[in-house]
């Protein structure tokens, strides 16, 4: 492709770089990156640094504990592209491009429970644990009446916690919670769905050159399969790729 205009750059990579905000965590995922020797790992950051040779310039990871880390920052100018689960609430502090996955939410219980589905989960003293800030947390807490939600910083603080018994659930995406669940013994992922999770790009607010660019590049993304390489590079060759 041509090298994109400068005004472009100006606005997308005003510091020249390209600065890609991720979120760590050993969840995995279409969302979630990872730390490596060499750095990180993820859908995210496969995407970044095509995105980035694409612009022609470096590409440089703003690395944060999770999604609400993130959409705290999108004022500050400390990023200029992500990819993260979009909301409502999401939609009046950043501008989102195309979406490129799309996950069932739900919860998985600790060892030994007696929980079996969502009315004998949603009842006083219950606690109920998510990732702060986050769209799942925010869905959690319009669905639950009754049972108590808390929001911790890291997906490894609940892992612990839900290991140990000192929370009664967890609420993250399914895959996700069927990989942690081959992780902790006794534990179950409940069948019912809370909410649909929707994950799409997104640049700050008042970047719309930017995020003219950012439509092309996923919409070329999903149809050239850069996007399905970045899924088949981190361990989701048999996630099929969701976008509405």
């Amino acid at each position: 492709m041509p090298a994109p205009a400068d005004g472009l750059k100006d606005e997308i990579a005003p510091t020249g770089k390209l600065r890609v905000a991720i979120a760590i965590s050993p969840a995995g995922g279409a969302f979630w990156s990872t730390r490596t020797e060499a750095g990180y790992a993820g859908v995210p950051v496969d995407l970044g640094k095509a995105m980035a040779a694409q612009l022609g310039v470096p590409v440089e990871y703003v690395a944060h504990q999770n999604s609400g880390q993130i959409t705290d920052a999108a004022s500050t100018g400390r990023w200029d592209v992500t990819w993260l689960p979009k909301d409502p609430e999401r939609e009046t502090r950043m501008l989102f491009g195309p979406i490129y996955e799309v996950a069932d939410a739900t919860y998985i219980v600790k060892p030994g429970s007696a929980v079996t589905n969502f009315a004998t989960l949603d009842r006083p003293g219950t606690k109920v644990a998510a990732v702060n800030a986050t769209t799942t947390m925010r869905g959690a807490i319009a669905h639950l009446k009754h049972a108590e939600v808390t929001g911790y910083q890291t997906y490894d603080e609940i892992f612990g916690l839900l290991r140990s018994g000192e929370i009664d659930a967890f609420a993250l995406s399914r895959d996700q919670l069927n990989k942690m669940a081959q992780k902790i013994p006794g534990t179950r992922v409940l069948d019912e769905t809370f909410k649909k999770t929707v994950t799409a790009v997104a640049v700050p607010l008042g970047h719309n050159r930017a995020l003219a660019f950012v439509t092309t590049f996923m919409t070329d993304a999903t149809s050239n399969g850069t996007l399905r390489r970045a899924y088949d590079d981190n361990g989701l060759k048999d996630s099929p790729i969701r976008t509405e």
